[in-house]
């Protein structure tokens, strides 16, 4: 697999090696033992998800305050906005985020670790999107910050279309409300 860093470091696109020919394709898409060297520490992923949306939907920035979940994210049909935004506060990247296009096509994954928010816009007809996370969800610690939050400044393709959005997403706090997390907490690699 290819790892590249994004502009906040700890945030990865990895591409896994394809194999294809003429019956189709095959790839590895994860790997424990390469995962850990990757990222430069272990996390255990304990809970799968597969959410499935339409175009124009929009859903995050999501995160939780305790029981803060890491995700490994790829799109299995059509292709999203991915972004991760990093809410450690005291980090030196905190407020930034990072946006990628994942999809079926590109076969990229995003790694976004414990203490960043994360969303994603569906760009095709229709997306599924798989990813895993190293804690359960815990519905008493979820929060979400709104997505066009001007503090963020996240630069979403929707190309002057307004976002379909769930109620709790579009009553999301900014992130000087949001309830947050500390960086000291995450900074070992691994949450405590």
């Amino acid at each position: 697999m290819q790892i590249t860093q994004t502009k906040i470091p700890e945030v990865l696109v990895i591409e896994p090696r394809v194999f294809q020919d003429e019956r189709g394709f095959f790839l590895e898409s994860f790997n424990q033992k390469a995962f850990d060297q990757a990222v430069g520490a272990h996390y255990a992923f304990v809970q799968d998800n597969h959410s499935s949306s339409v175009t124009n939907i929009l859903r995050g920035l999501h995160y939780q305050v305790q029981n803060a979940q890491g995700k490994l994210v790829r799109v299995a049909i059509g292709s999203i906005y991915d972004v991760a935004v990093d809410i450690r506060q005291g980090s030196p990247t905190f407020g930034k985020s990072v946006g990628k296009i994942l999809s079926a096509e590109n076969k990229k994954q995003l790694w976004i670790p414990p203490g960043f928010a994360h969303g994603f816009y569906v760009l095709s007809e229709t997306a599924d999107v798989l990813y895993k996370a190293t804690d359960f969800y815990s519905p008493e610690h979820e929060r979400s910050i709104v997505w066009n939050d001007p503090d963020l400044n996240i630069q979403w393709p929707t190309a002057g279309k307004t976002p379909i959005l769930s109620g709790k997403d579009a009553a999301g706090a900014t992130l000087k409300e949001a309830d947050l997390v500390d960086y000291a907490d995450f900074s070992a690699g691994v949450a405590k």
